[in-house]
């Protein structure tokens, strides 16, 4: 496989991904981070790291709308709960560094 095919295969399971997680706003951030360590949050840090490293001038304010389609914020009021003692036990258990 040609390095731009790569390119393209990776870019489109990328948007796949970010797609099925924009659908999927009864899965909560903390669960994804206690499953797979990483979340939506994680996803549009990456984004800017990666726009940074370029020189590519982009805002942690429009990185986060780049992966949850709309202003974080917004996202927030609408989908996100309040974590559970479960879920916070869990996160402080797979997270100690």
């Amino acid at each position: 496989m040609d390095d731009q095919t790569r390119l393209e295969l990776e870019a489109a399971a990328f948007r796949r991904l970010v797609s099925h997680l924009r659908e999927r706003t009864d899965v909560q951030n903390i669960d994804l981070m206690n499953l797979a360590g990483f979340c939506r949050n994680c996803l549009s840090n990456w984004m800017k790291e990666a726009a940074d490293q370029k020189g590519i001038p982009l805002s942690k304010d429009q990185s986060r709308e780049a992966i949850y389609g709309m202003p974080y914020e917004e996202w927030r009021a609408k989908y996100q709960k309040e974590a559970s003692p479960e879920q916070k036990a869990a996160f402080e258990k797979s997270h100690r560094h």
